[in-house]
Order: C-alpha cells, then sequence, then structure tokens
C-alpha cells in the first residue's frame, strides 16, 4: 500500500448526463486536471460528488472507471460509506480490490441515539468481514448531514484498536475545534479539516491537509497554501482561497461548484445536478461567475 494521501484533496463532484447517470468520460477529464493544478489527492464519491443520490451499482460504476483509466491510484480516495453495513461492506472490499488508497466510512444513520457501543460494533463487523484486505480507512465526521457524529471516544478507541486500519478522519462539521481534539487524542492520526482556511497553519496543528468541495475550483491557491506554510505567499493564496470559498458557499454549494466547473471546462454539461439537488438558474451562475472574477479568480481550463 502506498503512502497516505496528504495535503489538498479535491471532494471531486460527479458529472451526470441527461439521464441522471454518471458521466465517467467527463469526471476522469476533471480528475486529471485537478491532479496537473494543484492537487495532491482525490476524494471521490463524497458529499459533494452526490454519492447519496446514486445506486450501490452505479458507484461501482464510477470506481470501476477511475480504475480503468489510468489514473494513479495511490492519489485517490472514495466514499464507500452507507447505512446498510452490507452495501458497505461491498463498496469498501471494491475499494480494496480496485487499489484505492483509503475509503471514507459515515456511521450508520437513519436511526436517532445510536450509542457508543453501536458505532464500534459497526466498524468491528466491517473490517472483520473485509478480512486481509490492505486499505485505509477514514472515518467521515458529517453530522449535519447524517445526524449521527463520530465522537471523539469512539475515534480514539478505533485508533487505537485498529492501528494501521483506522487511520483518519474527515471532519466535515466546520467545527475546528473538533479537528484540533481529534489530533490531540491520537497525535497520529490522519485529521483532514474541510476548509481551505486551515492549509497555511495545518502542519502546525498536525493536520495532513484537507478534503474540500471547494478545492475543485481554489485547487491552485489552495496548494501554494500547502506546500509554502510559515510564508507571506502561502498566507495569502490560503485568504483567497477561503474568500472564493465563501462565495461558493453562499447558496447551496454543490450546484455552484459545478455551475463553476461548467465555465471553467466551457462545458455547459458540468452544472448539471442530479435531482433532487437544482442546479444554478443562468441568473444565479452569472452572479456567481462575476462574485468570483471579483474577488480575483482565474477562469481558466
Amino acid at each position: 500500500m502506498a503512502e497516505f494521501i496528504r495535503g489538498v484533496v479535491a471532494a471531486t463532484a460527479t458529472p451526470v448526463d441527461e439521464h441522471f447517470e454518471p458521466d465517467t468520460h467527463r469526471l476522469i477529464a476533471h480528475i486529471k486536471f485537478l491532479l496537473e493544478n494543484g492537487c495532491d489527492g482525490i476524494n471521490l464519491l463524497g458529499t459533494t460528488g452526490e454519492a447519496a443520490s446514486f445506486s450501490s451499482a452505479q458507484r461501482l460504476k464510477i470506481m470501476k472507471a477511475v480504475k480503468d483509466s489510468g489514473l494513479p491510484m495511490s492519489r485517490m480516495m472514495v466514499g464507500t460509506g452507507v447505512s446498510s453495513l452490507v452495501e458497505t461492506l461491498e463498496l469498501t472490499r471494491a475499494a480494496g480490490d480496485l487499489g484505492f488508497n483509503g475509503a471514507l466510512v459515515v456511521p450508520p444513520f437513519y436511526y436517532t441515539g445510536i450509542d457508543h457501543q453501536g458505532l464500534t460494533q459497526y466498524v468491528d463487523h466491517l473490517l472483520k468481514m473485509l478480512g486481509h484486505i490492505k486499505l485505509p480507512i477514514y472515518l467521515y465526521h458529517i453530522p449535519q448531514n447524517t445526524g449521527v457524529p463520530w465522537p471523539i471516544e469512539v475515534v480514539s478507541d478505533l485508533a487505537r484498536r485498529y492501528v494501521g486500519k483506522v487511520v483518519g478522519i474527515k471532519d466535515s462539521a466546520g467545527d475546528i475545534e473538533y479537528s484540533k481534539a481529534i489530533v490531540k487524542a491520537i497525535p497520529q492520526f490522519q485529521v483532514f479539516p474541510s476548509s481551505e482556511a486551515t492549509l497555511s497553519s495545518a502542519n502546525e496543528e498536525g493536520f495532513a491537509g484537507c478534503i474540500s468541495a471547494t478545492t475543485n475550483i481554489t485547487s491552485q491557491d489552495s496548494q501554494i497554501a500547502w506546500s509554502k506554510q510559515g510564508t507571506q505567499d502561502g498566507i495569502s493564496a490560503g485568504k483567497r482561497a477561503t474568500e472564493h470559498r465563501v462565495i461558493l458557499g453562499k447558496d447551496s454549494l454543490i450546484p455552484s461548484v459545478k455551475a463553476t466547473l461548467s465555465i471553467i471546462h466551457s462545458d455547459p454539461g458540468w452544472a448539471r445536478t442530479h435531482p433532487p439537488m437544482s442546479p444554478r438558474t443562468p441568473d444565479q451562475a452569472s452572479i456567481l461567475q462575476n462574485n468570483l472574477a471579483k474577488a480575483g479568480f482565474l477562469f481558466q481550463s
């Protein structure tokens, strides 16, 4: 297994065709673009990738297309967690077989009041059934969507019990104190906040980088912020990336990211979202483009 992915990781958007099927040709081209323009890694099929709107068969199709494309699998993570343990196992096993360098697992959701024991047992069973598949497992903390957090006590317990298997966490809660608490509790854990604002001081805080929706757009400045930490260039780039992130997140983040990608790639098809997500209207997209341009964003493909 390759070394753990670190640095700037894009939670890539997933293009869809007119029938809302995954458009793997557009996706592969975009991933190549991201890797050539500042991204150290890719997080496939996360929230930004509208993964919850796809069936397991569609997700497997996307995963296999990435593998077959010849992209460097050592730089690829993939979201494999769903509420069903059996489907999470199927997707996670496939990720290992295909050579992904990480699987992100959300806690089982829908049922409320899941206690620490229930969360721990879910991961216990998943890892037991995976057997000897060597695949880094990252917990995916996004309680505002799932309704179920990964409590720090559970994370610490799993990290201690599964050294080299449960290796990190993506914190999409927007609570930087939670990320810092994980670092303090488990110093060697790979902690990825979800905002570019953390990149300029990531080494100081003990973070492994960031996994962000908006690095689909801000990848170049994000890489400068990460690789030039402690310098004025790094600080300035981090501020620009953060300002652009704020603009993109003001009104429905995923459609805004896709609308911006349609401009960057000169491809209207990129603006299409999967129901129930609504795409940006032409007027909304125009306002978004103008606001990004005023903030100094250069729309370059």
